[in-house]
């Protein structure tokens, strides 16, 4: 008798333990591909940001998305939609600077993969936002192949980043 309790205590211990498991998310940072020179505020993507494009969805093409995200410019939209088309997703949009729709991408998609992308300026300051550091800096505007992964179980917290270039 004394062995079945001991037993079911160390089960239903691990099972405890079990169910407060983490759930990790996965969010995959993308500054935009290479900009035109056509439109000043919303230009397309010039020729090499077009086969960057191309380059990050072939990057991620074992990767599980669940979602992919964009500031709504065509450079960013363009960036991530060869990805989005490859998965049958819709690209939505977000403002970078609203922390708080950031936080509601990793409710919605708690345990998942997401792509974002965004600018030189915002990306940076997301990975930041998540890891709850200030580890990175804006990138250079001539810098167009950074990959940020970050993986969070709350924003700020517990989070790591691995800086990838494609």
């Amino acid at each position: 008798m004394k062995y079945l309790l001991i037993t079911l205590f160390l089960v239903g211990g691990f099972e405890f333990v079990y169910a407060q498991e983490p759930t990790v998310t996965t969010i995959i940072l993308v500054r935009h591909a290479e900009k035109g020179t056509d439109d000043p505020k919303d230009p397309e993507l010039s020729e090499a940001g077009k086969q960057r494009a191309l380059r990050l969805a072939q990057v991620l093409k074992d990767t599980k998305v669940d979602a992919v995200y964009s500031t709504p410019y065509k450079r960013t939209r363009n960036t991530v939609a060869p990805l989005a088309n490859a998965r049958g997703l819709s690209i939505l949009d977000y403002n970078p600077s609203r922390k708080e729709e950031i936080d509601q991408m990793l409710k919605k998609f708690a345990g998942g993969t997401l792509v974002v992308a965004g600018h030189s300026n915002t990306v940076p300051g997301i990975a930041n936002y998540l890891t709850g550091k200030t580890a990175f800096q804006d990138f250079d505007e001539s810098d167009y192949d950074n990959l940020l992964i970050v993986t969070v179980m709350e924003s700020g917290k517990a989070a790591k980043a691995v800086w990838l270039t494609y």
